[in-house]
């Protein structure tokens, strides 16, 4: 299954700064861990603001939410899911 997940960073603000970079180079190796195993496909980021867009795939919501919970930031992550199903006037 496909998934649409938006995500926006909501680090405390009191978080010390060494740990704000502990925690952002931590997202990113495991960001790449998940692309390479094909649950993280594409991202985008939202200008302006700590949030982010990406297709993610999952055999299913569990599978999903599994990989999501894994993310150091979890935590301090406001998540939204759309599950995404084939569309018949799909151009591809």
């Amino acid at each position: 299954m496909e998934f649409l997940v938006n995500m926006e960073v909501q680090l405390p603000a009191d978080l010390p700064a060494q740990e704000k970079e502990r925690l952002t180079r931590a997202e990113a190796d495991r960001a790449a861990e998940l692309a390479r195993c094909g649950a993280l496909v594409r991202l985008w980021r939202v200008p302006g603001r700590r949030a982010n867009w990406g297709l993610w795939r999952a055999a299913d919501a569990t599978e999903l939410h599994d990989a999501l919970a894994s993310l150091p930031m979890f935590p301090h992550l406001a998540i939204q899911v759309n599950a995404l199903a084939a569309h018949p006037n799909d151009p591809t």
